[in-house]
């Protein structure tokens, strides 16, 4: 897991926040994938944006390099880059790979979502206010 400090002035203390954390199985696939697509100096860029069933949903893209402002997560070789609104939502999330018969694919377990769509795609937290009740039937995933 990767961590960036904040300073506390008050205390003269240094507490240290988790960014990110990545499972070595979804290291591994984003480093396939990278290879796959002849991209090894790329970035993944994960993201939060409007929309899904539960109000707001993840993604995810590779991208040539980092913008102004992203925070960087470099673990086992790979980077991952979230821009500054999307890591108000991910802070302290866990991004896992799983590999299953009833469907694979990136999961993260994210701290912040109060409640979550059946899919996993999307979720809603204690500030985003009423989530729609159509459930996962609305979901494109």
């Amino acid at each position: 897991m990767v961590a960036f400090e904040q300073h506390n002035t008050q205390t003269d203390t240094v507490e240290t926040t988790p960014v990110l954390a990545v499972t070595p199985a979804a290291v591994q696939v984003i480093r396939n994938l990278l290879e796959q697509r002849q991209i090894p100096n790329h970035v993944l860029r994960v993201f939060v944006s409007g929309g899904g069933c539960s109000g707001l949903q993840y993604g995810m893209a590779f991208e040539a390099e980092p913008r102004d402002f992203d925070t960087v997560v470099a673990t086992e070789g790979v980077r991952l880059v979230i821009d500054p609104t999307s890591l108000m939502y991910l802070q302290g999330a866990t991004i896992d790979f799983i590999d299953s018969l009833m469907g694979g694919g990136f999961r993260i377990d994210n701290p912040n979502a109060v409640s979550s769509c059946g899919c996993g795609h999307s979720f809603k937290t204690a500030d985003s206010g009423e989530a729609s009740e159509a459930g996962c039937g609305s979901c494109s995933h």
